[in-house]
């Protein structure tokens, strides 16, 4: 068991490692006045910042969830280290020899696990960059890095090695540095074979991974032979010091410049953070074998401060999985008060080729900040719609609206919104505008977290979201009202509306609900001539208990007209279809804005000729009524 550590070293530890020092490793500081600073707590999710530090004091606390305490209490709590453990490795930054009062002097068996796996680390680092320096068999790995453009002033900047080749050369190495087969399995270095511990890397280009504190905790080994029957990268495996989703590749070299200049970068691969260092872009980083999430945000916004004005530029490949993992970056996108954007270089081409087809300024100039990440997640989700039909553009509409609904700028997302509406081919921009506004209002309500879409509704109004038992209702809506006026028509008094009744589309009744009845009355045989049995048929064409209880409500709710006659039901044929018409109308206006003036000659003719036609059907409409039917 490991021996208490002296006090007086214990306080030698305290003194000699000033707290700001510290604490800036994990996050950016700034003045807080009299002498303190202040930036965004490590330890709990907060807007602005709370989190404070005393230099002159040597102390911390946050005054929104109360953690506070020395630079000892501070590793301890961000590093989940005991208090030895914290000791030691403070003091190994201070270059301090600690005592024991029992059993002499910092033995190795008496540190603590932390501190012993971090050291492990250390030195396989140092047995791997040896080995890539010095080692006839990992040319193969020199050619790599030439090959992309890396010399040894590069490979030695960001620590990259290469692990041998054989079962058991590093695991070999570190028992003879005093680690044993159990510390050197806990850290992923080595693994079990048949015959005791082998090492996990072998024969790969190695780089080391770094926490924000700048300490190795584990690494990405790249595959360089046809024969590696591995994984093209093989990652360490979680263990007590290494969380993929908690780590980013290369933030020890970034943090200082990304807190600085309030920009990051992030990439896809090791060899795309070298590349933008090395193109003078000092803020890339990248994750290790994951995708970008939740716990490598708060990495950053510790760093950025959550300044409005920082800046998060995203790299992905132009590919179906760049895209995606585009997609679902901006997913997280509401957790960064940072705006964000993407980049693709051209071609595809990801920073490590550009670097080496166009050189270092071509990626210097790809990651300046021009497509922000929510018009990319827009056109990414309108392109897989059909914006010719009016159920594509109501699709589109339903699934990009929520999308700007979440743009942080408010100003910024009216702007967007108009653009969704041109994109989309929507006249009615101010509908889209207001849809969104309701969206957002929603979002806020619920605490950030916006509406599931409704694909069933289509664009001709601003609803709640549906209830559980099927799509909500807006009874405000004239366009509604009257279409469950001539749905109750067509069941209590199937005479008063035919023949005309049965020559509507289902697409003319706007709220799905209606549709869905429109569409039993179909099945059913229709209103014309309708027998005796007429409504238990349509009740039996009901494809759920939800449209079969909707069928009855209208079945017996009372029409609203002192006398229901021909005349009433004429108005509510009239109405139904005049809206029918201007929502077509405004569909081929769409068509024809989207066209412009460099369209295809006949398309447009055609589409003109349906314009005009259906402005002389609406015009009769109006001035004959149900005549013109």
């Amino acid at each position: 068991m490991a021996g208490r550590i002296n006090d007086d070293d214990v306080k030698a530890v305290r003194d000699a490692v000033p707290i700001d020092a510290v604490v800036s490793e994990y996050l950016q500081l700034r003045n807080a006045g009299g002498g303190n600073l202040k930036g965004l707590c490590p330890f709990h999710d907060e807007k602005s910042p709370s989190f404070q530090v005393s230099p002159s004091k040597g102390l911390f606390h946050c005054f929104g969830c109360q953690e506070g305490g020395d630079t000892i209490a501070f590793v301890r709590k961000i590093d989940h280290l005991s208090f030895s453990e914290a000791v030691e490795r403070l003091a190994t930054t201070a270059g301090i020899t600690l005592r024991y009062e029992e059993g002499g002097y910092n033995p190795s068996h008496q540190r603590g696990e932390r501190i012993r796996l971090v050291e492990a680390h250390q030195v396989a680092a140092q047995f791997y960059i040896e080995q890539l320096g010095t080692s006839p068999e990992a040319e193969i790995g020199r050619a790599f890095l030439a090959e992309r453009g890396f010399d040894q002033a590069a490979a030695a900047h960001f620590g990259v090695g290469y692990s041998p080749a054989g079962w058991d050369h590093l695991t070999r190495f570190l028992r003879g540095k005093g680690f044993s087969d159990k510390e050197l399995t806990l850290s992923g270095l080595s693994q079990e074979g048949r015959r005791g511990p082998i090492d996990r890397f072998r024969g790969r280009l190695m780089w080391p991974i770094r926490d924000v504190s700048g300490e190795v905790v584990g690494f990405g080994a790249r595959k360089l032979r046809d024969d590696d029957n591995g994984p093209k990268y093989l990652n360490t495996p979680e263990t007590p010091i290494y969380k993929k989703s908690q780590v980013l590749y290369g933030i020890d070299l970034a943090k200082k410049d990304i807190a600085k200049a309030s920009r990051a970068v992030v990439v896809e691969g090791y060899t795309d953070v070298m590349a933008c260092h090395l193109a003078g872009v000092t803020t890339a980083i990248a994750t290790c074998g994951t995708a970008f999430g939740g716990d490598h945000i708060k990495i950053l916004r510790r760093l950025l401060m959550d300044n409005g004005s920082a800046r998060v530029i995203f790299t992905f490949d132009g590919d179906a999985a760049g895209q995606k993992a585009a997609l679902r970056a901006f997913e997280d996108d509401q957790k960064f008060a940072a705006e964000t954007y993407i980049a693709i270089a051209p071609d595809g081409m990801d920073p490590c080729e550009l670097r080496l087809a166009k050189g270092n300024e071509a990626v210097a100039d790809l990651v300046q900040p021009r497509t922000p990440l929510f018009e990319f997640a827009i056109r990414q989700i309108v392109q897989r719609y059909d914006l010719e039909t009016p159920a594509g553009r109501a699709a589109a509409l339903d699934e990009a609206a929520p999308i700007v609904a979440r743009i942080k700028n408010v100003a910024s997302q009216h702007e967007v919104a108009v653009q969704l509406a041109g994109i989309l081919g929507i006249l009615d921009t101010q509908f889209v505008v207001k849809r969104v506004a309701q969206l957002a209002r929603w979002a806020r309500d619920r605490g950030g977290k916006g509406p599931a879409p409704d694909r069933r509704r289509g664009y001709g109004e601003v609803q709640a979201p549906a209830a559980a038992s099927g799509p909500a209702l807006n009874l405000r809506s004239p366009a509604h009202r009257t279409e469950r006026e001539l749905l109750k028509l067509a069941l209590q008094y199937p005479n008063l509306v035919s023949p005309a009744f049965d020559a509507y589309g289902v697409d003319e009744f706007t709220a799905p609900p209606y549709a869905a009845v429109r569409q039993c009355i179909m099945d059913a045989g229709g209103a014309t001539d309708a027998p005796s049995d007429y409504l238990p048929a349509v009740l039996e064409s009901a494809p759920d208990d939800t449209v079969r209880a909707l069928v009855t409500e209208l079945a017996v709710e009372a029409i609203h007209a002192r006398v229901v006659d021909e005349a009433y039901a004429g108005e509510q044929l009239v109405w139904v279809r005049r809206r029918a018409v201007d929502r077509r109308l405004l569909d081929i206006q769409g068509t024809l804005a989207r066209l412009g003036q460099n369209g295809d000659p006949a398309r447009l003719s055609a589409v003109q000729n349906e314009l005009w036609v259906l402005q002389q059907y609406g015009q009769a409409l109006r001035n004959r009524g149900v005549q013109a039917l």
